[in-house]
């Protein structure tokens, strides 16, 4: 079985992997525009495209213990999937400053400040900036290896300020959030075991 997943992933084009997970956005701003997101559409598409981001950053966690205890080898999407990460950030960023917050700079300062669950989020978004400026081969070479995955440890910080923006968000106790954080924490408490082995 891992055999054959493993020959699919080589065989898969990572472009097949960018259209297929792209997919989603278009169709979110359609079901929008056409009343498919209910009564709040333009929350509705900031928690779709937010929670897809969410879902890619874990994605991405899920690479390495992948291979170490399954010996599933997807590493050569990993890329795809953070870049796709902050497509969707940026996205779900967007809605809020455009259609949310109608460019209201102000009044978006002032919540950043005061909304602890957005003053998280942006953090998060800003330490997926450098990421997203970085992925490409060019970076790695510039930066040279080492230092370049250093770099991309901010993944840890941003995909923790993701889970924790997701709980703050939300009104009262949701199971969702809840088993989105315990995802995070049980990924990232797999790498500090192996670290410390």
């Amino acid at each position: 079985m891992t055999d054959a997943i493993n020959s699919w992933a080589r065989k898969l084009p990572t472009w097949v992997v960018y259209l297929a997970l792209l997919i989603p956005a278009p169709y979110l701003l359609y079901l929008g525009l056409t009343g498919g997101l209910g009564r709040e559409p333009i929350k509705a598409l900031e928690h779709e495209l937010g929670e897809i981001a969410l879902q890619l950053l874990i994605a991405g966690l899920c690479i390495t213990p992948l291979r170490q205890y399954a010996g599933i080898n997807l590493i050569r999407f990993r890329r795809a999937l953070g870049v796709l990460a902050f497509t969707y950030v940026a996205l779900h960023l967007a809605v809020w400053v455009v259609l949310d917050m109608s460019l209201l700079w102000a009044q978006m300062w002032a919540d950043i400040w005061k909304r602890p669950y957005i003053t998280v989020g942006m953090a998060g978004f800003v330490a997926l900036v450098p990421l997203a400026i970085t992925s490409n081969n060019a970076s790695v070479r510039k930066l040279g290896a080492a230092t370049w995955r250093k770099l991309h440890k901010l993944t840890y910080l941003a995909v923790l300020l993701g889970g924790v923006h997701y709980l703050w968000l939300v009104r009262g106790i949701q199971y969702e959030p809840i088993l989105y954080m315990v995802a995070i924490l049980l990924l990232l408490g797999l790498r500090v075991v192996n670290r410390t082995r």
